[in-house]
């Protein structure tokens, strides 16, 4: 039975304290530099970086008391990038010619009587990241480790600071060190020990957390033994010289103790691990070793250690007696198993789950822009010289890189490799572009789509002749009514006749009847291009399209059956090759990088020797990867020549020759039937454009009819009550009261009576729908214009006029589908004489014949089967709102063309919204 440890309550960790500056001038040095070397106007430019680097190094002086840890972290981050800065641009030594004037003094951390003064600015840069460090062990031992959350963010904090101490130990401690007098805490034996330190508290943080979380022991014991082994690192620097007589004894007790407790620790949660397994012998050896561990630590521990911590080590040791007792009570009783000695264990396994906080993006100064402007002529020229030196290697190299890939790619297309390889398993690539091909005219819907654009057609077309059928049937039944009541006034009825006023709208309407007739026959040719082409395209309906490739098959018979083995050769040469490209691209990345990271401007700016030397010494670091390049080339060169045999007996045995022709074969297959669905899409595309635009021009004729029988309409009831009111005169005179009798509407070819002038009764009128209408008032001059010419009833540019819509080549010329534009007229611009003062030119007796009735043997579309409602109110569709499937049609597929917009608003919206407009 586990019983809480004791290291939940030994929670006592360091934190490591700031070291002290003396004040120092930096702004006149500095200021004077950049006069003597530049120019004063130079200086007066700098002023603001002059000031804002005083004000930096004033803050980082008064110490970290009067700000927040946070605060305080912030500014020394910032100051560090500002010494970077410095670095590159003012030699600061005591070189008569350098910044001499400036010397930088620290005090050690531990030991605050020692002190460092350099005329370095390496000196400045190590004391500032030591603070950085400290101030994060700082901000660490304030978060309130009892909670989940603070214990993660002390971890957090643990590890930038070993990532502060890191930096400093790799990129500034020895140049620190070197030519001067230093402190002992800025060492890179100390910073290292203050590393582990910084880790072993993050992970401990880390593991309290996991017996939190209620973990398994094993899992306790990985992350305790890990914790122990950092401390035993830290106990292992602090015992040695320099450093065990440089701090107090409390630090190497504290840190001893720690090693040893969570080495018990790691103990007694393996322990509990294998009593649970029933290893009883093994978890009795690993009790005793952490008992030994703990009585070891205290009794060598000097003094100084905590008692908090004392009392935790005391609890942990009893309690690992008490286990261990109560195993070897089991172990005599039950088990009878032999304990094995200490020497005969493997050590426990460890899990670390912290590492050092990476600082070079945080303490990255390329970014800054302070003395951006500010850079030695002469340096600046030598640098300049080291850049092309720098450039014509990276040039060189990358050049090399890049023709080893392409001689790669070239010399597998010429064996067709890997495509036959992965033939054989089925996988047959297709080439890009056809591929990119095949998608597009998959997402379009492809040839299976075709059938629903071919149904659009028929629907367009339909609708186009329905709606020219009605236009008809209104200026028909227009003239028949004009033609009854014509017979029965005589030469009382003295308007214009129906026939002489339509002439412009009938034509019209019958070249949209041509146009539709010429249409039907395109798009009978689609159709059939469509049926005899679908078995070249049906295999642009393969899902996916590689599918319809030919694979490489295997020899019917093999005499040694060793294809596999050349086969798996093959593709293990394929992977090395590869993995060699792979390499290549690694190298580039390698050499572009170095380029970046290749600042040598501090350095040229403290060089007083031999420039060539310098640049000789600096460009040998490109050598090691240049070297690499060389040899990853060379090998290559020879994978190639192994895979060239390789493919040979490949190709012998697989018959590669008939793949290639079958597989080519299939290729162009695939070209024919997508050069024949574009062909067949973009004559569809086309017919669908031609229906848009002239079912545009039949609902203009159409509402422009739809006028014309309106005004016509209202023209005739005023007419006939001028005539009722002329025969009421004639009826008064004579001395007899004889009606006049109209027929009956039901009978519109009856012959009126012999006596013209008997009187007319009013009871019998014929009452068609029209009489319903109100009474049309006259415009106010002499005569009535015509409701379709364009002064009365202007109209929109129509879409389909020459000159807006330029016709494009396409498989619909005028000889197929002859455009919209040529059907549309305007009606002559001439006057139209009074409604009522003219004389008809001729009258009929019998209805005139509609100008438009195709023969039924010779119309490309039979007339539509239903019902004409003759009696149907103006307005109203005779066919009762007719919905076609085209309107109703379900949802497009996706990959499916968009629907045109041929539902579009007509430019003369009709008074009342028939079933056609619907939407």
């Amino acid at each position: 039975m586990a019983v809480p440890s004791s290291t939940t309550t030994s929670n006592i960790m360091l934190a490591i304290f700031e070291k002290k500056t003396n004040s120092v001038d930096l702004y006149r040095p500095l200021r004077n530099y950049i006069v003597i070397n530049y120019s004063e106007r130079e200086a007066q430019n700098l002023e603001d970086d002059l000031q804002t680097l005083k004000q930096l190094r004033s803050e980082v002086e008064r110490g970290g008391a009067a700000d927040s840890p946070t605060a305080r972290r912030d500014l020394l981050q910032n100051y560090y990038r500002a010494l970077c800065v410095v670095e590159s641009r003012f030699p600061i030594s005591p070189d008569k010619d350098h910044v001499n004037a400036v010397s930088f003094t620290w005090y050690d951390a531990f030991k605050n009587k020692q002190k460092a003064t350099q005329q370095n600015i390496h000196l400045e840069k190590a004391a500032v990241l030591f603070n950085l460090g400290a101030v994060h062990s700082q901000i660490g031992l304030s978060c309130d480790r009892s909670a989940v959350e603070g214990r993660k963010q002390a971890s957090h904090s643990f590890m930038a600071a070993a990532g502060a101490f890191a930096f400093l130990k790799d990129n500034v401690a020895m140049k620190a060190s070197v030519g001067g007098s230093t402190t002992l805490d800025i060492s890179v034996e100390c910073v290292g020990l203050l590393e582990r330190l910084m880790l072993a508290q993050a992970q401990e943080c880390v593991y309290e957390n996991t017996i939190a979380k209620g973990s398994s022991p094993g899992v306790c014991a990985k992350i305790s033994r890990q914790v122990g082994l950092f401390y035993e690192d830290a106990l292992a620097a602090l015992t040695v010289t320099p450093l065990s007589h440089h701090f107090e004894k409390g630090w190497i007790s504290h840190v001893q103790l720690k090693a040893a407790m969570f080495h018990g620790e790691a103990c007694y949660r393996y322990s509990l691990e294998l009593h649970g397994k029933e290893e009883i012998a093994e978890e009795i050896a690993r009790l005793k070793i952490g008992i030994s561990a703990l009585s070891d630590a205290r009794k060598a521990a000097p003094r100084g250690a905590a008692q908090q911590l004392l009392d935790a080590v005391t609890k942990l040791e009893t309690i690992l007696k008490s286990n261990m007792e109560r195993a070897v009570k089991e172990n005599d009783r039950v088990y009878l198993m032999r304990v094995p000695p200490a020497s005969s264990l493997s050590a426990l396994p460890t899990f670390s789950m912290v590492k050092p906080m990476a600082m070079n993006e945080i303490l990255d100064a390329s970014k800054e822009k302070m003395f951006a402007s500010l850079v030695p002529d002469s340096s600046a020229k030598s640098l300049s010289r080291y850049t092309e030196m720098v450039d014509d290697i990276i040039r060189t190299q990358a050049e090399k890189l890049q023709q080893g890939s392409e001689l790669a790619r070239v010399r597998l297309r010429e064996m067709d490799l890997p495509d036959s390889v992965l033939s054989l398993e089925g996988n047959t690539p297709l080439p890009t572009v056809l591929k990119e091909d095949v998608e597009a005219v998959q997402i379009c819907g492809g040839p299976a789509g075709l059938e629903a654009e071919l149904q659009q057609l028929k629907d367009l077309s339909r609708v186009n002749h329905e709606m020219l059928i009605q236009t008809e049937e209104q200026l028909q039944k227009e003239a028949t009514e004009d033609a009854q009541f014509r017979n029965q006034f005589g030469t009382r009825w003295t308007r214009a006749q129906s026939s002489t006023l339509t002439k412009n709208l009938q034509d019209r309407l019958n070249r949209f009847a041509a146009n539709l007739k010429q249409a039907a026959e395109s798009d009978a040719r689609i159709e059939r291009s469509v049926r005899e082409h679908s078995v070249l395209m049906s295999i642009l309906d393969s899902r996916p399209i590689e599918s319809a490739l030919p694979s490489l098959s295997r020899p019917i018979m093999s005499l040694d059956a060793g294809e596999d083995a050349i086969v798996g050769a093959l593709k293990q040469s394929l992977r090395q090759l590869e993995t060699l490209g792979a390499q290549r691209a690694g190298l580039e990345d390698m050499l572009k990088e170095m380029k970046r990271k290749d600042d040598i401007l501090p350095k040229l700016m403290a060089t007083a020797g031999s420039h060539e030397d310098f640049f000789r010494k600096e460009i040998s670091k490109y050598d090691h990867i240049c070297e690499e390049i060389a040899k990853n080339l060379g090998a290559q060169e020879q994978l190639l020549m192994h895979i060239q045999a390789q493919n040979d007996e490949f190709a012998a045995i697989f018959n590669l020759e008939d793949y290639k022709a079958s597989r080519e074969k299939t290729y162009k297959q695939i070209e024919a039937a997508i050069a024949k669905y574009r062909e067949i899409k973009e004559n569809i595309n086309e017919g669908l454009k031609f229906y848009v635009t002239l079912q545009d021009a039949i609902n203009l004729v159409k509402q422009q009819c739809s006028d014309f029988v309106m005004t016509r309409n209202m023209q005739c009831r005023e007419m006939i009550d001028d005539v009722q009111k002329k025969l009421a005169g004639l009826s008064f005179q004579d001395s007899k009261s004889s009606s006049y009798s109209f027929p009956p509407s039901s009978q519109p070819h009856q012959t009126q009576s012999s006596n013209p002038q008997q009187p007319l009764d009013q009871g019998r009128v014929p009452q068609t729908s029209y009489l319903q209408t109100p009474t049309y008032q006259p415009p106010q001059h002499s005569t009535m214009a015509s409701p379709y010419q364009p002064s009365q009833h202007p109209t929109t540019a129509s879409p389909y006029q020459p000159s807006q819509h330029p016709t494009t080549a396409s498989p619909y010329q005028p000889s197929q589908h002859p455009t919209a534009a040529s059907t549309y007229q305007q009606p002559p611009q001439h006057p139209t004489p009074p409604a009522y003062a003219q004389t008809p030119p001729y009258g009929y007796s019998q209805p005139p014949p509609a100008p438009y009735q195709p023969p039924a043997s010779n119309y490309p579309y039979p007339p539509p089967q239903h019902q004409q409602h003759t009696s149907a109110e103006y307005g109203q569709s005779p066919y009762g709102g007719w919905q076609g499937q085209y309107y109703n049609a379900p949802p497009q597929q996706t990959g499916s063309m968009p629907r045109p917009p041929y539902p579009a608003q007509s430019p003369y919206p009709p008074p009342n919204q028939s079933g056609y407009y619907r939407q």
